[in-house]
């Protein structure tokens, strides 16, 4: 990861009401100690565990409970407050005000700095363990997590009512850590001036006007990478098959269904781009005919005759304008290391981005994901452990910051 100075960031650290509010004291020193300024916004229950005085002495800035106290310097706090900072930072975040920030109830001075915030939003869960496994309570987080908010998960342990499981805050140097991550990613434009394109999502084959073969994808993969890209500079049009999360804002999507409609996208626009990605599930195989009315049941078996579809990513990556980029994924089963070895050499690719279906929580419709990174200019794999997809899309995004760099490099050198 390329460094990044942080002393000129701002963060706003909203505090809510629950037992770990004291551990929001913690966190303020972390974030200080990276060069960070802070403000800290709190609730009126979090008054409760934490006196606004101590965030004062600490941040050396005006603590915010209510924007209409007599003592607030700022009327308009909640627009100052949420448009002029790097990141917000919720911790700990109740089950309260998570519903509250799912469904635009603006109440008091944290709820509405939320609605008003620009920035990037963190969020760190703390609550009892049926309070945090509630339905209700994910319905709301996976709301959250569509509209773009980053979570740090709670810990699972002994709570302060004695009951043991998911539900406590992170430990606030995992929080600390996780707020710098999305701070340095956020200043980084290490892309600016590359033009992405990317495959996303799953193509669907037609079998008949009602039925089709397609291979397994949710899109977050390739949306995370689209999303990250966009954010570092780059100009990002996304060609999406099926997927069950929609495109991030800022990135134009171009949406197909066959692997056929898809090829043929990517022949359309590839010209404009500077690096390729190939994120998407395309199917191998279709129908060799398709039938135009539904297929009746009249058989016990029915028999498909298959046909090979183009290979999309070996297409590009044989054709592609000088100084290009071409990364390829591989979703495997087995022999993880060696299939992608293969892959990268057979296809001609400049990296591959590998992961092992068969490990819990990896790929598909999961928020996490595990991969190993190869490249034909490191013969080490860059194996990354399970994380966010979204931190994972940084890592290969780097992995093709280094490529271009070294590749700039030996250009220089030669001539």
């Amino acid at each position: 990861m390329t460094s990044v100075d942080l002393t000129q960031s701002k963060v706003a650290l909203g505090v809510s009401g629950g037992i770990a509010a004291y551990k929001a004291v913690e966190i303020l020193r972390g974030l200080q100690r990276a060069g960070c300024s802070v403000r800290v916004a709190m609730t009126q229950r979090a008054c409760e565990f934490v006196r606004p005085l101590t965030f004062r002495a600490l941040s050396g800035s005006h603590v915010v409970v209510d924007d209409y106290a007599p003592e607030n310097p700022d009327p308009i706090a909640h627009i100052t407050f949420s448009q002029t900072v790097d990141l917000l930072l919720v911790a700990p975040a109740t089950a309260n005000i998570i519903a509250k920030f799912a469904h635009g109830i603006a109440d008091d001075f944290l709820t509405s700095t939320y609605l008003a915030c620009t920035s990037p939003i963190l969020v760190a869960p703390a609550m009892n363990t049926t309070m945090w496994e509630h339905p209700a309570t994910q319905r709301n987080v996976q709301q959250l997590r569509k509209d773009g908010i980053y979570f740090v998960e709670p810990d699972a342990g002994e709570m302060a009512c004695g009951t043991i499981g998911p539900g406590r805050l992170s430990d606030p140097e995992q929080v600390v850590s996780a707020a710098l991550e999305i701070l340095r990613n956020n200043k980084r434009k290490d892309l600016a001036g590359e033009r992405l394109l990317i495959t996303v999502g799953a193509t669907r084959e037609q079998i008949d006007p009602v039925r089709f073969i397609s291979n397994r994808s949710s899109g977050k993969m390739g949306f995370a990478v689209a999303e990250a890209a966009r954010r570092r500079g780059a100009t990002v049009t996304a060609i999406a098959g099926a997927t069950t999360v929609d495109s991030p804002a800022g990135v134009d999507t171009i949406r197909v269904n066959s692997a056929m409609e898809m090829a043929e996208a990517v022949r359309r626009e590839i010209a404009n781009a500077t690096i390729f990605i190939g994120a998407a599930a395309v199917a191998d195989y279709r129908p060799a005919e398709r039938a135009n009315q539904k297929i009746k049941k009249h058989t016990e078996f029915l028999t498909l005759n298959l046909e090979r579809t183009e290979d999309i990513l070996s297409g590009v990556a044989a054709n592609r304008p000088e100084g290009m980029l071409v990364v390829g994924f591989a979703a495997e089963s087995e022999n993880l290391l060696e299939n992608a070895r293969n892959k990268l050499r057979t296809k001609q690719v400049d990296v591959i981005v590998a992961n092992d279906i068969s490990e819990r929580n990896v790929g598909f419709d999961f928020d996490t994901n595990a991969v190993t990174i190869l490249s034909r200019i490191n013969s080490n794999p860059v194996q990354l452990p399970l994380m966010s997809k979204k931190v994972i899309a940084d890592e290969i995004l780097d992995v093709i910051v280094k490529i271009r760099s070294e590749t700039a490099t030996t250009k220089a050198s030669s001539t």
